[in-house]
């Protein structure tokens, strides 16, 4: 907060126009989403309505500048701060989800070096299908071999990833 805002003190035009300007900006991001994580946000239904008439918005006009203006306008009212913490998961910026990522990455690395980490996995994410993991592993093995693209690799980590979501 800056000290206007702290005072009590109402906020000069130059302050409230950067307001509606980063409220704009957070707008376009949630635009730019996917339409089934936009479903997803704990957003008022207004919102939720105004972000789906952008996103099926084809053009850059000015309909869809207006329409930006107004979902400003409607997040002036919404609580800001899940919205960005929504937004930062989205782009990846979370580091509890990047330390995640990285942990299942290495999950995927130990189990190609060496299959006995299956019992871990296991463990770890009962109800994983152990048969159909050491399959895409020893698939990603031989890609590996003959220098293939890594097509099992990622289906080895996408399936990692789901079981971690699910536990």
């Amino acid at each position: 907060m800056n000290s206007s805002e702290d005072d009590g003190l109402p906020l000069s035009k130059t302050q409230r126009k950067h307001a509606m300007a980063e409220l704009q900006s957070l707008g376009e991001e949630l635009v730019a989403l996917p339409a089934d994580r936009v479903r997803k946000l704990d957003i008022p239904d207004d919102l939720r309505e105004a972000v789906a008439t952008a996103q099926r918005m084809p053009r850059q006009d000015e309909a869809k500048r207006r329409q930006m203006q107004y979902i400003g306008r409607l997040m002036r009212k919404v609580e800001i701060e899940p919205i960005r913490t929504a937004l930062a998961d989205a782009r990846g910026e979370s580091a509890s989800e990047t330390a995640r990522l990285h942990r299942l990455e290495r999950l995927r690395n130990e189990l190609l070096a060496d299959e006995k980490i299956l019992q871990e996995i296991a463990t770890l994410y009962p109800a994983i299908d152990l048969q159909h993991l050491r399959s895409l592993r020893r698939a990603a093995l031989k890609e590996q071999e003959q220098n293939r693209p890594p097509r099992n690799f990622r289906a080895i980590f996408q399936l990692l990833k789901e079981a971690d979501q699910q536990a």
